[in-house]
């Protein structure tokens, strides 16, 4: 990004941005971050490496309002950009969301990303859940791509199916072929999310894992429910900076792709063996 200035003809409030893509030229595009940056801080930004903060599976219930307001003031002091990795209530309850969403109204100051995860699904109104954290500013990807200071970010929930040999394969019973399926979507619809990106540095935002290596600590007999390589597949293709992922609450924070991708597991229960429930990565 090498130019912001005012945009008063959107119907909301953004900014006009020309972004530079070396051997593609330059290409104008729109942001609507208004409430977060100056142009100025955006032109500062483009110079300086990306602080990332992510956290994940923060399972907020009827009663958490206040649970990560202190943590959501540090972020916002200490980092550019705040990921969110899914589950983010405990039932996928509307209430829940309600609690969360006054926290992040009350102490989030950055631009924030986020995916839902298998926890937000349960009560069967993730689409709720998603508008109203919507409505606090949060950018809800479902494989959808953003971009915010010349980094783009690409996000979907993902699905579960194993890794390697040992993944599942679409073959016997219909329900079987059901979940292999729903594994797929959700790696093309990453893929999607990727193509769009133009950006030099590409971030993915996740639940559930692409490899195995950030699973270690969690049952082997559960690591088809926690991730799929067919993720990895498209990071690996676009050449992505870095992953986030929540979903293994007593995995391991770092690995890497099969192509030395960075891999970082988020998920607040594992973050907290370091004394925080989120981690600040520069990019």
């Amino acid at each position: 990004m090498i130019d912001a200035e005012p945009f008063p003809e959107a119907r909301r409030p953004a900014y006009k941005l020309t972004i530079d893509f070396g051997p593609l030229g330059r290409k104008r595009s729109s942001a609507q971050i208004t409430q977060h940056y100056r142009p100025a801080d955006l032109k500062a930004m483009a110079k300086r490496a990306l602080r990332i903060a992510a956290t994940a599976d923060l399972h907020y219930a009827k009663h958490s309002r206040g649970k990560m307001h202190d943590a959501f003031a540090e972020i916002s002091r200490s980092a550019d950009v705040l990921l969110m990795c899914g589950d983010l209530t405990e039932y996928g309850l509307p209430d829940e969301a309600e609690e969360l969403a006054a926290d992040i109204r009350s102490a989030v100051r950055i631009p924030t990303i986020g995916v839902i995860g298998n926890h937000d699904y349960e009560s069967g109104q993730p689409e709720t859940v998603t508008n109203i954290l919507d409505q606090t500013g949060v950018m809800m990807l479902n494989g959808e791509a953003v971009e915010i200071a010349g980094v783009g970010f690409a996000g979907i929930c993902g699905f579960g199916g194993g890794f390697g040999r040992r993944m599942l394969n679409a073959w016997g019973e219909p329900l079987i072929k059901q979940f292999v399926q729903e594994s797929i979507s959700h790696a093309i619809r990453l893929e999607q999310a990727l193509v769009k990106l133009q950006t030099e540095r590409r971030i993915v935002v996740l639940h559930y894992s692409p490899i195995r290596a950030t699973l270690q600590g969690e049952d082997p007999e559960i690591y088809a429910f926690l991730g799929s390589s067919r993720l990895e597949e498209p990071i690996n293709r676009f050449r992505a900076t870095a992953v986030f992922h929540g979903h293994a609450h007593n995995g391991i924070a770092d690995g890497k792709t099969s192509t030395g991708i960075p891999v970082y597991n988020v998920s607040a229960p594992t973050l907290h063996k370091t004394g925080k429930p989120y981690r600040i990565v520069e990019v």
